[in-house]
């Protein structure tokens, strides 16, 4: 029985690039912003353990669906960069992204929902705005360019 060539153990900048589509520069960024990590070798070049293609292929798929980097770094703070996470681990980055998910499918739907009484006035901050201004609750607070931003409120 023929068996796989043994694969490396560690990855180059340019072989993590390669591999998982993103740019060289893209993966100094994710680095120097701590969502990955690569170690040094003598000659002082990065290295990447495997698990960064997995780590990277996340955080594409992430800011696909429009995930800021900064939540996108919270949200793997559960696994640290260049360590292979535990089921526990996993479980818990888990958690976090489907909190996260629900808080933003519930403001999708409250703006849906709320968005028919909004059509047509235009500047968003008419006395009953149902979006920006509900109930004029911004009025108790004074004249002026005030939005009203609370948690679960669009």
């Amino acid at each position: 029985m023929v068996g796989r060539p043994a694969q490396p153990e560690f990855l180059t900048v340019g072989e993590v690039a390669r591999r998982s589509g993103v740019a060289v520069s893209t993966l100094h960024f994710y680095e120097a912003k701590g969502l990955i990590a690569a170690a040094r070798s003598g000659g002082n070049q990065r290295r990447f353990s495997r698990d960064v293609l997995r780590r990277v292929a996340i955080i594409r798929v992430a800011q696909g669906f429009g995930v800021s980097l900064a939540e996108i770094a919270e949200l793997l703070e559960p696994i640290p960069p260049g360590k292979r996470p535990s089921a526990a681990e996993i479980r818990a980055m888990v958690g976090g992204w489907r909190v996260m998910l629900q808080a933003r499918i519930d403001g999708l739907i409250l703006l849906r929902d709320r968005l028919d009484g909004c059509i047509g006035c235009g500047c968003l901050s008419q006395t009953e705005c149902p979006l920006r201004n509900p109930m004029d609750e911004l009025g108790s607070r004074g004249s002026g360019p005030v939005l009203l931003q609370r948690p679960g409120r669009p």
